[in-house]
């Protein structure tokens, strides 16, 4: 998104500093050539409340100083909501990247994220007609624009480049011959009931399992003293790249993550979602998406038998949403 948008604007970046792991992070920018960012604030951990206040109030000071004529906003994290709060009350065009979008669960911190930013939103881009519909049944028509998924993408761009990689040589994998498995949820990391029948599940399951560990979900693990069989290979968290070419050839991947329900769908490979909910409602329409909570018997029974064939129907865009954002972002100029 950043390299087509800095084609015909001039990109001011901002981290909030809200997913603070350095490594985790500089893997990221790293993985996807996303440039430095102007701004680091370094907001880091914190409650919820606390966390965006401490955005609100650096993020106002930047913005007076930057004077932007929009501020863009992704997905449905603490700094989508502090920025989209902090450019509305400064009466800045405010551009939300992935609008719509609704689990219909208001006790996920993110749900909240999503439907603040949204009627805060000058601009809003949706990645699917679902989203567009919701936004039509919230009585938000203005400024919607139907113009498909920056990941999708991001997963075309990638894909060839992710399979060069080697890292199922380098963890001794077979493709289709494991499971990829990824837990970082609040729901899931701090209820040990659910953690525990995760993790159950993983070892449970007779297959090999490759976890890359999210290090909130390592010290959940720690804190209730769980421990994986040894079909479980543990790795630290993944680049994009490495991770994408994991997926790409895995049996099947059971995970908590939004992001990670789609890009398995891009790529057919079967989606295990360890939520009872999902925003992502059009892979589970279409058959390749099951939820199955963190129940373990139901987790055991999903890895036997959710086997979906066929095609997929869904449309996630055309591969260029990050071009047709620009291009209408370029009007308000």
């Amino acid at each position: 998104m950043s390299a087509e948008l800095r084609k015909q604007h001039t990109e001011v970046l901002i981290h909030t500093g809200q997913h603070y792991d350095e490594e985790m992070s500089a893997a990221f920018f790293r993985s996807l050539r996303i440039p430095e960012p102007a701004y680091n604030l370094g907001i880091g951990s914190g409650s919820h409340g606390e966390q965006t206040g401490r955005m609100l109030a650096e993020l106002e000071k930047l913005l007076a100083a930057v004077a932007p004529d929009a501020v863009l906003v992704y997905g449905d994290t603490n700094s989508t909501l502090a920025g989209a709060l902090a450019a509305a009350k400064m009466h800045l065009p405010v551009a939300h990247v992935e609008a719509g979008l609704r689990s219909h669960n208001r006790l996920m911190p993110e749900e909240i994220n999503r439907v603040v930013a949204d009627h805060l939103s000058t601009l809003l881009f949706c990645p699917t007609q679902t989203a567009v519909d919701q936004l039509a049944a919230e009585g938000v028509r203005a400024g919607v624009h139907l113009v498909g998924d920056v990941m999708y993408d991001v997963a075309l761009a990638t894909a060839q480049e992710a399979r060069g990689r080697g890292v199922l040589a380098r963890l001794g994998l077979t493709r289709k011959e494991y499971l990829l498995c990824t837990v970082h949820r609040p729901a899931n990391t701090d209820d040990p009931r659910n953690l525990r029948g995760i993790a159950g599940a993983l070892g449970a399951s007779g297959r090999r399992v490759v976890f890359p560990v999210h290090p909130r979900t390592r010290k959940a693990l720690e804190r209730d003293g769980l421990t994986l069989g040894e079909n479980v290979v543990l790795t630290e968290p993944l680049d994009y790249l490495d991770f994408q070419a994991l997926l790409m050839e895995a049996e099947k991947v059971l995970t908590d993550s939004g992001g990670v329900q789609k890009e398995a769908y891009f790529f057919g490979v079967p989606c295990i979602t360890l939520r009872d909910e999902t925003e992502w409602i059009e892979t589970v329409e279409d058959g390749w998406n099951v939820l199955v909570g963190a129940d373990k018997q139901e987790i055991l029974a999903a890895i036997e038998g959710f086997n979906p064939t066929g095609t997929k129907n869904k449309s996630f865009g055309d591969g260029h949403a990050a071009e047709h954002i620009v291009e209408i972002l370029s009007g308000i100029r």
